[in-house]
């Protein structure tokens, strides 16, 4: 089981949620990102679309460069953007395309 590596934010809540940190490395990055039945590449499709709808943009820095490292492109990921102005509201969409645009940058 491959576990993810430790980010910035992950760290900087350690000491204050050190279970909750336990637990997100190693059953969700551990266990439920490693299930065979969808590949990384979904499963990050799934997140990114998740984390716009509900407004997660924090969240949403790490799971784009996520993306970019499990084969999504830029050009899918600004349609799920585009696509999800329709279903999640304009404002998720703009603000996503702003958090893209800063991350897209980037790489």
């Amino acid at each position: 089981m491959a576990q993810s590596q430790p980010t910035s934010a992950r760290d900087a809540v350690r000491n204050v949620v050190p279970d909750l940190i336990g637990y997100t490395e190693k059953w969700l990055f551990g266990e439920a990102w490693e299930r065979p039945q969808l590949s990384k590449r979904d499963r990050s499709l799934i997140v990114v679309a998740t984390l716009i709808a509900l407004g997660r943009e924090k969240q949403l820095v790490g799971h784009l460069e996520r993306a970019l490292q499990n084969g999504l492109s830029k050009t899918e990921l600004s349609e799920v953007i585009t696509h999800l102005a329709f279903y999640a509201g304009w404002p998720a969409a703009m603000t996503a395309a702003l958090v893209a645009k800063d991350v897209f940058e980037k790489h």
